[in-house]
């Protein structure tokens, strides 16, 4: 199948209300978020939600989907940074390389509170980080597992962490194409993936299959799933949003221009 007709997705739940049963004429390419950034430059997908971070160094050959994004307005529930003992106190950080957005978040919010620990990059699997370092940085799934199974050890919701400081929603992800991508084919992407999101949103049956898949995959309550869906992680990109992507692109990536947009 051509890659006009490939969408790429984070392999993570964060993505299903979008994703969900996609008609058959699209083809689903799943994988790491940083993964995606390559597959999208690299012309294996059309469109992709990739880290906010990687747009940043990226932007000059990448244009925005409008409407859509992978966002939080608080807690995120799923970019998470566990420790044993206190921030102010850890030495040393495991970051996962599977979300640059989460890395460059965590290095501004310490800097931001005077904290210089070291940052060390290993796999994304909580017990070897915290055997190794005083804290351990996760994302997606594994940061919702871990966060159920040590609760105690949560000391940092990143999400929760930039809208306290900033007053805007943290727009982690943003689905983006090669600005030189068929229109034609942009249009039709952001039209399929808003009509499933607009169906998740409003279609209660769609919303509960979504919400019933998700927690039988993961071995999840749907209570869970439920909260994360409703209360943590979104995909709309509202105007507030906007403002907190533009605010995150200029203050911790520092990129001078705005975002720019397909015309959709």
């Amino acid at each position: 199948m051509s890659w006009k007709r490939t969408l790429g997705r984070v392999s993570f739940i964060n993505c299903d209300p979008v994703f969900h049963s996609l008609p058959e004429e699209w083809k689903v390419l799943a994988a790491p978020p940083s993964w995606l950034t390559g597959h999208l430059l690299r012309r294996d997908c059309l469109t992709a939600p990739i880290p906010t971070a990687d747009y940043g160094i990226h932007h000059s050959e990448l244009r925005l989907i409008p409407d859509i994004g992978i966002i939080s307005k608080g807690k995120v529930g799923s970019v998470l940074l566990f420790g044993r003992r206190n921030i102010e106190d850890m030495r040393d950080i495991a970051i996962p390389s599977d979300s640059s957005t989460s890395k460059a978040l965590l290095k501004w919010i310490l800097e931001r509170e005077g904290n210089d620990p070291k940052l060390v990059e290993m796999g994304p699997d909580i017990n070897s980080m915290l055997q190794k370092c005083d804290g351990a940085l996760l994302i997606g799934d594994r940061a919702l597992d871990a966060a159920m199974d040590e609760p105690d050890a949560v000391m940092l919701d990143l999400g929760n962490e930039w809208t306290r400081i900033t007053g805007l929603p943290m727009v982690f992800g943003v689905f983006a194409a090669r600005s030189d991508s068929p229109i034609a084919e942009i249009k039709a992407s952001h039209h399929v993936m808003m009509n499933q999101y607009d169906q998740f949103v409003n279609d209660m049956e769609v919303h509960k299959s979504v919400v019933s898949s998700v927690a039988s995959r993961m071995q999840y309550d749907e209570s869970r799933v439920e909260r994360y869906f409703d209360d943590e992680v979104g995909n709309f990109l509202d105007q507030d949003s906007i403002a907190g992507l533009e605010y995150f692109l200029s203050e911790v990536c520092g990129v001078s221009e705005g975002p720019l947009w397909f015309d959709i």
